[in-house]
């Protein structure tokens, strides 16, 4: 089984592209903190990059930017390929299946999705609440 899920911060904005047959694709990174410190204090993090397809692409783009809470579900895909100087490189990608958004609505000021009403908005009036009227009961179960 090929299944990984992380928690972490993005480390970057989300990059939307499309293939050339028109599907969306976005790349980010996230940093996850371990669980533990090193010897000096210090909390050690790891770095994925994660790729996400279709509709769930277009809403980490739309929904989250750098420094946004994520959980991501998804499997570990592992490519090699030679670099310029001929040397064999190893890259390990997280494919994302669902991502949920962590970030509290208003902390990530400066998004259409996220933004509150401007303060020179009127809020909603605030309806009343309907007058209780007495009920007379006379003991009989209707039914």
């Amino acid at each position: 089984m090929n299944k990984v899920f992380l928690i972490g911060n993005l480390t970057r904005d989300p990059e939307l592209t499309e293939t050339s047959g028109g599907v969306s694709v976005c790349h980010f990174a996230i940093a996850v903190n371990r669980s533990y410190t090193s010897a000096d204090g210090e909390r050690q993090t790891d770095f994925f990059n994660v790729t996400a397809w279709r509709g769930l692409a277009e809403n980490i783009a739309r929904y989250t930017k750098k420094g946004s809470k994520v959980a991501v579900s998804g499997s570990v895909q592992i490519r090699n390929y030679e670099d310029n100087q001929g040397a064999r490189r190893t890259v390990v990608d997280v494919i994302a299946q669902d991502v949920e958004f962590l970030t509290q609505r208003n902390a990530n000021a400066g998004d259409d999705f996220y933004d509150a009403p401007a303060a020179s908005e009127k809020p909603a009036p605030a309806r009343k609440k309907p007058a209780l009227e007495a009920f007379d009961d006379d003991g009989d179960i209707p039914f």
